[in-house]
């Protein structure tokens, strides 16, 4: 079988079995239970399979990996590196993306983000997979700027954020600010603000606030705008969230 994604990353692990599966434009080697495989957004491969086995398939998109390697590491979302890898031995990798694998089974959302957290630390900390570019970045915001916008996002988030004060904080026209800050931080400002928005209210659904008082404490301006943001980045309501991460309504 041939395959081939242009829309975004997988990271594969072989959960049990992988002696009859060979990849044949590598050398025909062969999986093994545990081994990781990573095809970059673009890549594309020959397989041959021979045998049942069972693996998790994780696919992201180019976006939003590069907005959680920013956010997570406060790095330039350009430094972002996603080798090709076959059969590689990477544990720590591994275990995340198996308990990913159990968590969805059993339906524990909770403890899926929390090892689809681990996922991207594992990634990015490896050497092999998150190396940094040794290139001179043009463009984009310098590190100190970057990291006083993030503060301020973090700061203000009860409240509205204009791209109009982004700008000034940045001293750059509204426009060149957009593109700026999408360029080093992977995704446009309105995505960030309200993805740290839906972080902060993930944390204190799972804490048992009122759901109208998490709306107005994360920035939304009712609780109805809080349920349709969430559902549109989460896939759930925050009532069906917070009940599969604590048993309770």
């Amino acid at each position: 079988m041939s395959y081939e994604r242009n829309d975004g990353h997988t990271f594969s692990c072989y959960l049990e079995g992988g002696d009859g599966t060979r990849r044949l434009d590598a050398g025909s080697i062969h999986g093994w239970p545990g081994a990781l495989c990573v095809m970059p957004q673009g890549a594309s491969s020959q397989w041959e399979i021979t045998d049942r086995f069972e693996f998790i398939h994780l696919y992201v998109s180019d976006e939003e990996l590069r907005r959680l390697f920013a956010e997570t590491f406060d790095r330039d979302a350009r430094l972002m590196v996603i080798p090709e890898a076959t059969f590689d031995e990477a544990p720590h990798l591994a275990g995340a993306l198996g308990q990913l694998a159990r968590a969805t089974r059993t339906g524990e959302r909770l403890l899926a983000e929390q090892a689809l957290v681990s996922v991207v630390g594992d990634l990015f900390g490896d050497p092999r997979y998150g190396g940094e570019k040794r290139i001179t970045l043009r463009g984009g915001l310098a590190p100190a700027m970057r990291r006083r916008l993030i503060d301020h996002i973090e700061a203000n988030l009860d409240s509205s954020i204009s791209l109009q004060d982004l700008a000034r904080i940045a001293d750059l026209s509204e426009f060149h600010l957009q593109r700026m800050f999408r360029i080093s931080c992977g995704v446009s400002p309105h995505g960030f603000i309200l993805h740290r928005r839906i972080d902060r209210a993930r944390q204190m659904l799972a804490d048992g606030e009122p759901i109208a008082q998490i709306a107005a404490i994360c920035g939304f301006s009712s609780q109805s705008h809080l349920t349709r943001m969430f559902k549109g980045v989460t896939g759930t309501t925050p009532s069906a969230y917070r009940r599969s991460v604590t048993g309770s309504g």
